[in-house]
């Protein structure tokens, strides 16, 4: 049973094909500043997962990071998300600059230090992953709060493809 808890925490790295310990410090201090501000600014319980994913922006499939988090909130997830979105360039984050990157939905992306993070915020958890179980039982709640759920990936901050 611990081979295979072992082998599943690195079935994401061994997406991304062989990656020296140096690559996956790097790859996953992409992540840094989204964990710092869901940790640090929204008080979340986060967890970084590595990975990969086709990129629609740059037309190539490139190396990620994932920060799941889980926090809790008194008003509704809906005013929250909009606080949340508005506490984001407060922090330093910028909106990318294509217009096509999620005009008219919940999930937003943000520029920080050389990476471009997809933002989405939910009500409940999705995802049913060990990183979205693992914040969720490290969450306590205050009494009359709800809780909500962030999930980002990040990437390198590429210009978008020109060949549309």
């Amino acid at each position: 049973m611990i081979l295979l808890d072992a082998l599943r925490a690195l079935a994401p790295v061994a997406l991304l094909g062989p990656l020296a310990a140096s690559d996956t410090t790097a790859l996953r201090a992409r992540c840094d500043g989204a964990v710092a501000f869901l940790r640090d600014v929204q008080r979340m319980e986060v967890e970084v997962t590595l990975d990969s994913l086709n990129d629609w922006r740059t037309r190539r499939r490139l190396p990620s990071c994932h920060v799941t988090a889980a926090g809790g909130t008194t008003g509704t997830v809906q005013s929250e998300a909009t606080a949340f979105y508005e506490r984001l360039p407060a922090a330093g984050w910028t909106r990318t600059p294509e217009p096509r990157d999620s005009p008219r939905e919940a999930s937003l992306r943000f520029r920080k230090d050389g990476a471009d993070c997809l933002f989405n915020i939910n009500r409940e958890a999705l995802l049913f992953t060990d990183a979205e179980t693992a914040v969720l039982e490290r969450l306590k709640l205050a009494p009359g709060a709800v809780s909500y759920h962030v999930f980002v990936m990040c990437v390198e901050a590429l210009p978008a493809a020109t060949d549309r």
